[in-house]
């Protein structure tokens, strides 16, 4: 984690400094490092997760049923609405009423606790798989019956969006992507699993597109969207500024395992077919898993994501390379006994 001081943009932009924070999804990888950031500058730190916190100020509760965990946020300068549905291959009735009607209810609880601002986790994953290169912020979102966890992504940016129109609180929305660093376990700890028991496999032939940023650039991407003027109103992609292909990201996932050889890589086509059938068993057996069509797709995307317009308005500039990132997850990995 880095020190304690604000982010600052590359023209000097510097973000305001929140008296208090209310973070829901407060123990997940994101909120939690986002609470460690903001207590590390002495902002008093709130939040709601699904299982109580004490000594972290965070109670229990979800966003289906704000009545419980609303009164908590009051008084609080900034809300940042981090939880959501996070997989890939849950039903649509979870995406719809924990991460769309969810962010309402967020919303509401922000404006009835006072709250100047309040900033949306979104994911690049709205824009879908199948977009050009280089997509910035105006991309058309994904919509359709496939891909399910982005187009619950889009929709929530609407009724954020709709509420900063209307008047009601200045309203942030920050797309991260595909975000790793110590505390991942989408990004570090499963692909680790599954690359030990020999089960990782790869669309498109490993060319998919993968679009890494590390922790702390994200939080000073967070930081500086909920607290520069310029921020107001508007949709962030918050990435690293590069792309690497799947095969490469979890080559070292597969190296780290002790696994010999190559990483399976196959057709798109094939993994969908593959996942699909491993779907319809493992929902017949009562077994949650994220082996899905919509799993394969996200690994399977063309391009990668502009940043120019959070490095414009916001000064945003990622700092942690590649090389130092991936060196600083296998560290954590070690210490956490994941990896000997």
């Amino acid at each position: 984690m880095q020190a304690s001081q604000p982010p600052i943009g590359r023209d000097g932009q510097q973000p305001a400094i929140p008296r208090s924070v209310f973070i829901t999804g407060a123990s997940g990888f994101i909120g939690r490092a986002l609470a460690q950031r903001y207590r590390a500058l002495g902002c008093e730190v709130r939040g709601m997760d699904l299982r109580a916190d004490a000594q972290a100020g965070v109670v229990a509760g979800n966003l289906t049923e704000p009545r419980g965990w609303a009164d908590h946020a009051r008084g609080c300068d900034l809300f940042v609405n981090t939880a959501a549905v996070v997989s890939m291959a849950a039903d649509w009735d979870d995406y719809r009423n924990v991460s769309v009607r969810g962010a309402r209810h967020a919303l509401d609880a922000a404006v009835a606790a006072g709250a100047k601002r309040f900033l949306h986790y979104s994911s690049v994953a709205a824009l879908g798989w199948q977009f050009e290169p280089g997509a910035d912020e105006g991309h058309p979102v994904v919509v359709g019956p496939d891909f399910r966890y982005g187009v619950a992504k889009g929709a929530s940016e609407h009724a954020v969006l709709q509420a900063h129109a209307a008047g009601e609180i200045d309203c942030t929305v920050v797309r991260p992507g595909d975000v790793y660093g110590p505390g991942s376990r989408a990004w570090l700890v499963e692909p680790l699993r599954l690359c030990r028991n020999g089960t990782m496999t790869l669309p498109a032939h490993g060319e998919g597109v993968f679009s890494p940023v590390y922790i702390d650039d994200l939080l000073d991407g967070t930081m500086l969207a909920a607290g520069v003027d310029a921020g107001r109103g508007q949709i962030f992609h918050i990435a690293g500024g590069f792309e690497t292909s799947c095969r490469e990201y979890f080559g070292h996932h597969w190296r780290w395992s002790g696994r010999r050889g190559k990483l399976r890589c196959v057709s798109t086509t094939t993994a969908v077919r593959m996942t699909a059938l491993a779907q319809r068993v493992n929902r017949w057996l009562g077994r949650r898993d994220e082996a899905c069509p919509d799993s394969m797709y996200l690994l399977a995307r063309r391009g990668g994501y502009s940043i120019a317009k959070a490095r414009r308005l916001l000064g945003y500039e990622p700092k942690i390379d590649y090389a130092q990132g991936m060196a600083l997850s296998e560290a954590w990995l070690r210490e956490i006994g994941e990896l000997k």
